[in-house]
């Protein structure tokens, strides 16, 4: 297979920093909590770290979704609870599709006491959303089924490339 790329490096470095010089204008004087989502928000939550310009504290999730065994509802598990009450919470995905995940996770932050929380994608699938959410910042739309690059993609290989590409080659390592 052969790959396109579908958002180059220094498109992606460029809109990183917009985005970090937005963020620091937007929450100046906050108390600002960036959460990143683990596995595909790494890349990103890094770059637009140090894009930010104001002091920003960090913590990680990984959710994990799990259907229930009576076909029910599914349910979203993450990693160990933090304190977020009175921050301003800017929960970073590298890749939104349905929105479930992001609609939980921003609502969980909420319940817990935290001042605000938005939502910054760095791609922003929107054919596929299963609930009606968008990212309060956000990078670029697509809508290819399967990306890799820029920390997104095949847990194997695509991960390390500095792009963003619509498909992984055949021949991974």
């Amino acid at each position: 297979m052969a790959q396109k790329i579908l958002v180059t490096a220094e498109q992606i470095q460029r809109r990183v920093k917009e985005l970090g010089q937005q963020i620091s204008r937007e929450y100046a004087g906050k108390n600002l909590m960036l959460i990143c989502v683990l596995e595909n928000g790494f890349v990103f939550a890094a770059d637009l770290l140090r894009a930010i310009e104001i002091p920003v504290q960090c913590q990680f999730v990984r959710p994990q979704r799990k259907a229930k065994a009576d076909g029910g509802a599914v349910e979203i598990f993450y990693g160990p609870e933090f304190d977020v009450k009175g921050r301003d919470v800017l929960l970073v995905e590298g890749l939104i599709q349905s929105g479930q995940t992001s609609e939980f996770l921003l609502r969980t932050m909420l319940s817990w006491g935290a001042s605000s929380a938005k939502l910054a994608a760095l791609i922003d699938k929107q054919n596929a959303r299963r609930v009606p959410i968008q990212p309060d910042y956000f990078g670029f739309l697509l809508d290819e089924t399967f990306i890799v690059g820029y920390g997104m993609g095949d847990p194997v290989y695509g991960r390390n490339l500095p792009f963003i590409a619509n498909e992984a080659i055949s021949d991974k390592r």
